[in-house]
């Protein structure tokens, strides 16, 4: 049965799930988009309010999610999550969290024996977390039986060879050292670049900007079309302000240049957009609006 934190719905053929680890206010608005004029919050209150902005305190209200997809017989997780037990120095939020993410899996009807493919959209720490669990006191994959599908780029960068994200932040190597290493160590690593076809509905794409390898993940199946876009968006303003980065953001030419190509696509195509880090319905319907972006309906 599904609960707040597990909603389901259908594109074509494939299942979609949504499994949310946590919720709520996060950091300032102006602080998580810092190019976002506080006008632009305000004057969209009533769309940004309460789902994606918390009025009170000023911040952004994001969730930590995986999108579940069973595609062609297969289950697919896009994302993973912070992960129990990590050690983020950098990142209190993140640091020894200690969540029952699995138990959401499950009460999906997901056990970790059941991943097919594992897709991290980019290296960062909270969509890469789960891929491991501490056994014994060493990281083992957390799906046994899954494909991880790495950017290249990503594994690069924050990677040994690129000493780890070029040292700019020691969690950077922790990520790595716990999250990343083990795959590669288990033989379940598979590096892509460019484009990856996972099946016949799901095809995974490079979109650099937030990350050297930061991607995006379509679907199409039907006449449904999504796209999974990783952290190209953590707030509906950037929908309103495509040029506006997060403060996460690597590159942000490059970022700001994948987001409009994605929400120019994803307006003429009718792509439904799901971010990883929305929250609200977690999707957002884009449409043009002039030379802009406007949002649609929220999907419920």
């Amino acid at each position: 049965m599904d609960s707040e934190n597990v909603q389901r719905f259908v594109l074509g053929d494939v299942e979609v799930t949504r499994v949310i680890e946590w919720r709520g206010p996060f950091v300032p608005a102006g602080d998580l988009v810092p190019g976002a004029a506080p006008a632009l919050w305000e004057d969209n209150r009533d769309r940004l309010a309460p789902d994606h902005w918390d009025l009170a305190a000023d911040r952004a209200v994001i969730a930590l999610q995986t999108w579940v997809l069973r595609s062609g017989g297969r289950t697919v997780l896009v994302d993973t999550n912070v992960g129990n037990g990590r050690e983020r120095p950098g990142n209190p939020a993140f640091h020894q969290q200690q969540g029952d993410f699995l138990g959401g899996l499950a009460a999906a009807g997901v056990r970790p024996e059941d991943v097919d493919v594992v897709v991290n959209t980019h290296i960062h720490g909270d969509h890469v977390g789960w891929n491991t669990t501490g056994v014994a006191g060493e990281w083992v994959p957390t799906f046994p039986n899954a494909r991880y599908l790495l950017p290249a780029a990503d594994d690069h960068h924050y990677g040994p060879d690129n000493g780890y994200g070029r040292g700019a932040r020691v969690d950077d190597r922790l990520i790595y050292e716990d999250s990343i290493a083990p795959v590669h160590r288990a033989g379940q690593a598979e590096l892509w670049d460019g484009t990856h076809r996972i099946d016949a509905y799901l095809t995974l794409e490079s979109a650099p900007g937030h990350t050297p390898g930061s991607s995006v993940l379509r679907l199409e199946s039907g006449g449904d079309r999504a796209v999974f876009v990783g952290d190209l968006m953590h707030s509906p303003v950037q929908v309103l302000a495509p040029t506006c980065n997060s403060c996460f953001c690597l590159d942000p030419a490059g970022a700001a240049a994948s987001r409009l190509r994605v929400l120019e696509r994803a307006a003429d195509l009718g792509e439904l957009v799901v971010p990883a880090h929305f929250g609200g319905s977690g999707a957002v319907e884009v449409r043009r609006a002039g030379g802009a972006f406007t949002f649609g309906a929220w999907p419920a």
